[in-house]
């Protein structure tokens, strides 16, 4: 597995190493001692989640407060997603600013967003699997979202904003200037 460090950021890009035959091909997703070892951080993560999701489907920017913070290791199982990280530290010399990857089941590429960021993804593809990794528990009280549309982040997401589908939820996000930032 190969770890490449997002520019300037604490952001990691793990690329696993896979085997593949005319059987269909095998990698290892994750193993904690070699995370551990190639991130240089210590996590346990507690709870995977996986959502299935049709072309067009926008979900976040999410992210939790205090004391649920998450730090996430997210991956596509099937399909393409064009996945965005935004810095919400408010110390950060990258506060406010976000990256865009592709993240699809060809590439197998994992990216570890660790706390401090708010999340999203748009399904490029006309189903996505879409898998994650946290290392807190999921809070309703702590959950917090950010516009996707937002003036402030302006994200490029290469779509057509009337296509683009999205939980009421997620509609309800506020504006990165009002958020509650870590």
């Amino acid at each position: 597995m190969k770890i490449s460090k997002v520019d300037n950021s604490d952001l990691l890009i793990f690329s696993p190493e896979a085997f593949e035959d005319e059987r269909g091909y095998f990698f290892e997703s994750f193993n904690q001692k070699k995370f551990e070892n190639l991130s240089k951080q210590e996590i346990v993560f507690v709870q995977d989640n996986e959502s299935n999701s049709i072309k067009g489907t926008l979900r976040g920017f999410h992210y939790q407060l205090r004391p649920y913070t998450q730090s996430k290791l997210v991956r596509v199982i099937h399909g393409e997603v064009l996945d965005v990280v935004v810095d919400i530290r408010q110390a950060s010399k990258n506060f406010g600013k976000h990256w865009s990857f592709k993240i699809n089941s060809d590439n197998k590429k994992q990216l570890y967003i660790p706390q401090g960021y708010a999340h999203a993804f748009l399904t490029l593809s006309d189903t996505a699997i879409f898998s994650y990794k946290v290392d807190n528990y999921f809070s309703p009280e702590h959950d917090r979202t950010i516009i996707w549309n937002d003036d402030i982040i302006q994200v490029d997401w290469g779509f057509n904003e009337q296509n683009i589908i999205i939980s009421d939820k997620d509609k309800k996000g506020i504006k990165f200037s009002d958020a509650v930032y870590l």
